[in-house]
């Protein structure tokens, strides 16, 4: 049988609604509401391991990969060791509004329900490297070139559906379909690969699926992951609206049971039709809890397991160290308002100033208790797939000059900014040298090189040339200056305080050709996981900054060398603000002033960022597998619409060149796996240097887990295997990771 595109009508361009789903990335994570067609859309990270974070692209068989800076961190036992039964409490940031992983405002909620769930043609190892995924694939391989690219999936015999039908090509034509942009009545996320497919077709038996490509198709490994039953992708309103809260039909080693919202859990349990190896756990419960509120439920039990910001983390190993030694209640007698008060603040504990010495007492003994309850939970930390940046937006203002852009590039030093972030965490505090990939991926390569290391009197030198000198005259400035982009939006500016945590798309409510403030990012593309609050950024309170610059702006025209740095206001992310004073006291000593300016959590992607009304912010990207395709939209050269407007596509810092969009389109067609780096790589380095965004470090990815769970914490780069999860069994023993510390 076979099934050709025959969708009633094309689609325009900007037609159909798309966006990201809603941490990392991702941002955290602010809940969306129901997805309604026309409405503004919300963008999410998703998380290490994630099912919509691509899949990494395979390398020669000559060449070796460069090995991951951290690897995951995840107590891993033999499956003889693992206990049958019991549920495992695992916390998200909320309730998934969708089920969908295709949908807008899909989360890493549904990422990880579609991960235990659905059936995914590719995983990705610990090593970041996609291998078939034998419960579902004998083989997948391209078996044609000429006259199109063929690829034949062959399946496991065995793979079925929770209804009993055998999964099979019609599941693949009906996703294909539903995703390949053709058909406007569905209102899709993402199109890139399904919309290079021509057909889908029966091979010589039920268990073979032959996809032909339109043209050929470098990434062809990143589709049908997850793959949905034609029940759900065969037609619109069971795509919109039908798998939002239930999914009736399954293929994975567990089924979802309920969504309670009263409860705010997703309840998954073992999927009795499941071929594979059984599942460990009878239940696995997804449970919503705000980052601020995760040490306690640590504490309580009423959380196993659950990523936390690095002053939980710090906290869970003082547990460990020193308990409630050292506290104002020991050693008798009254201690007065101001100790107890002090003490709270010191530990992070509120401590209003009307509250009595009994009410405070009974706060730092809630404390104390909470402690000798965290001695049974400890920290597994690894590197997140992704990475902070600096971004600079160059759509106008002093930031439109190439060379004031490369300027402040130099002036950076990169090395300092990784070591406060991930030295005080015991990771690896080494640079991002590539905005394509990671360490770990076989694209990866330090091309930073293309625009040089920290140099003062270099950047001195280009802003010289740029025509901004000392002690030129200045003409009388606004009190509030305005950056390149549109109105700001409730801000302030700040000397320092309490940040959000970002990633691209957190709070986008945009359409993708709308205006510049509308874009918003593909869904593989999303947003930074809260994961402390700051992007990446968790440096230790009291940082010294350096020596202040000499005296005297840079100016140009009468007007001072300002820039605006827009950073979210909300709490849990004090650190970022340290990051962005840091970075502002580099600018400083070549003569850029950046002034901080903070703004509302809900105001800041939305507003800010995609609407392009800041000079430099601080934003994530995950790693892509398959940056031809998912990191094209975030370089591509902003382009006039149809309407007027600039089509940025997610290219937030309106930085782009031809030439870049020309090697990102030649590697998604090159079915060489060689080649296709090596033009990556060359479209890293041009990246590099037009100098619009900075990559500075990979995020710490820190998790507090119980002691006893096994087989799960911090994955690095890998997909979760969520049928060995589970608990020790009692008598059995973990080995300790190579170089893990007690908490």
């Amino acid at each position: 049988m076979s099934y050709d595109g025959d969708a009633p009508h094309a689609v325009a361009a900007g037609q159909r609604p798309t966006g990201a789903r809603p941490a990392t990335t991702r941002p955290h994570r602010t809940a969306s509401r129901p997805l309604r067609r026309g409405a503004l859309r919300s963008a999410a990270f998703l998380g290490a391991g994630a099912l919509a974070v691509p899949l990494l692209a395979g390398c020669g068989e000559d060449e070796k990969p460069p090995a991951p800076l951290a690897g995951q961190d995840i107590a891993p036992v033999a499956r003889s060791l693992v206990a049958d039964g019991s549920a495992l409490k695992w916390a998200v940031d909320a309730l998934p509004e969708t089920l969908n992983t295709f949908q807008a405002d899909a989360d890493a909620g549904t990422s990880r329900v579609a991960q235990a769930v659905l059936p995914s043609m590719f995983r990705l190892d610990a090593n970041g490297r996609p291998v078939a995924n034998p419960a579902y694939l004998e083989s997948a391989e391209v078996i044609e070139t000429e006259p199109r690219q063929v690829v034949l999936y062959k399946l496991n015999q065995q793979a079925v559906w929770s209804d009993g039908r055998e999964i099979g090509a019609a599941d693949f034509a009906a996703q294909w379909r539903a995703l390949s942009g053709r058909n406007s009545a569905y209102w899709t996320a993402r199109n890139a690969g399904y919309d290079r497919i021509a057909k889908i077709e029966r091979g010589d038996s039920d268990l073979q699926v032959r996809v032909t490509f339109s043209r050929p198709y470098a990434d062809w490994k990143s589709l049908f992951s997850p793959l949905y039953p034609k029940d759900v992708m065969g037609t619109s309103d069971a795509f919109n609206d039908g798998a939002r809260r239930k999914l009736k039909v399954t293929a994975g080693p567990f089924r979802v049971e309920k969504v309670d919202t009263a409860n705010k859990d997703v309840v998954l349990t073992r999927n009795p039709r499941w071929w594979g190896r059984p599942a460990k756990l009878d239940r696995i419960v997804l449970h919503a809890v705000p980052r601020d509120k995760r040490a306690a439920a640590l504490a309580d039990g009423s959380v196993d397991l659950a990523e936390v910001d690095a002053a939980d983390a710090q906290r869970i190993g003082l547990a460990h160290r020193a308990g409630g030694s050292g506290t104002p209640l020991q050693g008798g007698g009254r201690t007065s308002v101001k100790k107890l008060r002090d003490w709270a603040l010191a530990h992070g504990l509120e401590a209003g100033e009307d509250a009595g010495r009994g009410q405070l007492g009974r706060t730092i003994g809630r404390y104390l208790e909470q402690q000798q309850a965290l001695r049974d939970v400890e920290i597994r930390k690894s590197l997140e797939p992704a990475y902070t940046q600096l971004a600079l937006n160059g759509a106008g203002g002093p930031l439109a000059d190439e060379r004031v852009r490369r300027a402040v590039a130099r002036a950076l030093d990169r090395v300092e900014l990784a070591r406060l972030v991930l030295t005080p965490l015991g990771l690896p505090a080494v640079p991002v040298g590539s905005h394509l990939a990671l360490s770990g991926q076989a694209a990866y390569a330090d091309n930073s090189g293309a625009l040089g290391a920290q140099d003062a009197k270099e950047a001195q030198a280009l802003l010289a040339d740029a025509g901004w000198v000392r002690g030129g005259p200045l003409k009388e400035q606004h009190k509030t200056q305005k950056a390149a982009g549109s109105e700001r939006h409730g801000e302030e500016v700040s000397e320092g305080g309490e940040d959000g945590a970002y990633i691209v798309g957190e709070d986008d409510k945009g359409n993708r050709h709308g205006t510049a403030g509308d874009q918003h990012p593909d869904p593989h593309l999303a947003r930074e996981g809260r994961a402390g609050g700051a992007p990446g950024a968790y440096a230790p309170k009291g940082t010294a900054a350096p020596a202040a610059a000499p005296a005297g702006p840079l100016a140009k025209d009468g007007k001072p060398l300002a820039l605006r740095f827009v950073l979210p206001s909300g709490p849990g992310s004090d650190t970022l603000n340290s990051v962005a004073e840091r970075i502002s006291a580099m600018l400083e000593q070549v003569g850029i002033r950046a002034t901080i300016t903070k703004v509302s959590d809900e105001s800041y992607f939305k507003d800010h960022i995609a609407a392009g009304d800041y000079d430099l912010a601080l934003y994530s990207w995950p790693a892509t597998a398959f940056p031809a395709t998912d990191a094209r939209p975030v370089y591509a050269k902003p382009l006039p619409a149809a309407d007027g407007s600039v089509n940025v596509e997610q290219n937030y810092t309106r930085v782009g060149t031809d030439q870049v969009d020309q090697l990102f389109d030649q590697a998604a067609t090159t079915l060489d796996e060689d080649e296709a780096r090596d033009l990556i790589k060359k479209a890293d380095s041009r990246i590099w240097a037009s100098a619009g965004s900075i990559p500075l470090y990979q995020r710490p990815q820190l998790v507090g887990v119980r002691k006893n769970v096994v087989n799960a914490g911090a994955f690095g780069f890998q997909t979760p295997v969520y049928e060995d999860m589970g608990f020790l069994k009692k008598g059995a023993k973990v080995s300790p990771a190579p170089g893990k510390g007690k908490g």
